[in-house]
């Protein structure tokens, strides 16, 4: 980013008291501009439209909604976006989700204010910040992506590719909503936004791409009640 603009922040917290705190920390900053603060997902997905934020400080628990979802929905609508997630939850499971999310850095909310204002100006900078709680298991997790060879589809998020794994197995939208938890429509709109990412024209040449990559090939495939074009007539996009 552009040295002489200030680093555009906004506040993603279920906590009133905590996202005040931190707001009023992030005031006090040089060149530091908090444009927003929001207490769930819509709100932050709203803010982050209207206000074009360069860093988002992203708590993983928002009551209803998940923040490790609001952040991949958020890096998928500007993967230049950097997302500072700050939690209670120091767990594996925790930190390795959010950078699979596409969170750029991790910090507990017991971090230090200068460990704060160190974390948010290289993340909008585009350089990867753990905590120095975690930073040795990031290390090693991030060393052994990078071992475990190619991913398949790499311009899509993990979510994208498990919708494509299971279309390539031969399953309808229904299906693959009652597998993944999500509704039809949601699995609707990820196979349209696939799509136009892998630049193909339809579901079929989808399932050909996707085999073609290996994915589709792991795990059983669909019985033919649950087959894009089975009783409930040809899937497509629906």
């Amino acid at each position: 980013m552009n040295g002489a603009e200030p680093i555009r922040v906004l506040v993603v917290d279920d906590h009133p008291v905590f996202r005040i705190g931190m707001s009023a920390l992030l005031r006090s900053l040089p060149d530091v501009e908090v444009v927003g603060e929001a207490a769930d997902r819509d709100e932050a997905l709203a803010l982050a439209d209207t206000h074009a934020p360069h860093v988002v400080l992203m708590d993983l628990d928002l009551g209803d909604d998940s923040g490790v979802e609001t952040t991949r929905e958020l890096c998928r609508r500007d993967p230049t976006l950097g997302i500072l997630v700050i939690t209670m939850f120091g767990d594996d499971d925790s930190l390795f989700a959010s950078i699979r999310a596409g969170a750029r850095g991790f910090l507990l909310k017991g971090a230090s204010p200068a460990e704060v204002e160190r974390a948010v100006r290289s993340v909008a900078n585009g350089d990867f910040m753990l905590g120095p709680q975690l930073a040795q298991r990031g290390a090693l997790y991030l060393s052994g992506a990078r071992t475990r060879g190619a991913v398949p589809f790499p311009e899509l998020t993990d979510r994208e590719r498990e919708v494509v794994d299971l279309v390539a197995r031969g399953y309808d939208n229904a299906t693959i909503a009652r597998r993944l938890v999500l509704s039809t429509k949601t699995v609707r709109n990820y196979v349209y936004g696939v799509l136009a990412k892998l630049d193909v024209p339809d579901r079929g040449q989808l399932i050909v791409r996707a085999r073609e990559a290996g994915l589709g090939s792991d795990g059983e495939e669909a019985d033919e009640t649950a087959r894009a074009g089975g009783p409930e007539g040809r899937d497509g996009l629906t």
